[in-house]
């Protein structure tokens, strides 16, 4: 899960996690949950939980989501324009080109972060342990090559052109931090690490 305070002390949730009582007190000395974001049809679990806890918090939904969580009233679905409640201060961006599936990243302007949810993911390299941890290895998901897992990455065979305009817009941001929702952030270097986790588009 990752916050963005926006101007005016508003919160946007990325990916919300399983809430319970000290997180929604810590969450709430923040600021106003008012944005609750899916950045793709994976992370969802929560969003009907803060939802309850936050009705006048907004909800939006991945592309594809609305029909996989038709138990969730969504208040838009995300594309490649961003939100009035957040515009000017995080851009946006569908990454296309996969038929399993699309994520939207977003980009902090103040703080040249951009935000990823499953495109790049950056585990510990004893993070998995046997059979699991030679998959994670090979499917470059682990530090200090991390990226998209392999099944994903193959998806994209004939959508290349979709995925490198969307990385085009990304790269355009020239960020310097990346955070990533599985493993290790990056703090520095930001463009070098994408051009590295994107050398497969």
């Amino acid at each position: 899960m990752t916050l963005v305070r926006l101007d005016g002390g508003k919160l946007f949730v990325h990916s919300p996690i399983a809430p319970d009582s000290e997180l929604v007190k810590a969450v709430t000395a923040l600021g106003e949950v008012a944005f609750l974001v899916s950045p793709n049809k994976i992370h969802h679990l929560y969003l009907g939980q803060w939802g309850e806890l936050f009705p006048r918090a907004r909800i939006y939904a991945s592309p594809g989501l609305k029909e996989k969580r038709r138990d969730i009233s969504f208040d838009g679905k995300l594309g490649n324009v961003p939100e009035p409640g957040w515009a000017g201060q995080i851009d946006q961006v569908v990454f296309a080109g996969s038929p399993v599936m699309q994520e939207v990243v977003f980009f902090h302007e103040k703080s040249r972060t951009v935000i990823f949810a499953d495109l790049i993911e950056n585990f510990d390299r004893d993070w998995f342990t046997g059979w699991k941890g030679w998959i994670a290895r090979h499917w470059g998901i682990t530090q200090p090559d991390g990226r998209a897992p392999l099944e994903w990455r193959l998806s994209f065979l004939f959508g290349h052109k979709q995925a490198k305009k969307a990385l085009a817009k990304i790269m355009s941001w020239q960020p310097e931090r990346i955070i990533v929702a599985h493993g290790a952030c990056y703090e520095k270097d930001g463009v070098k690490e994408l051009k590295r986790a994107f050398r497969w588009v």
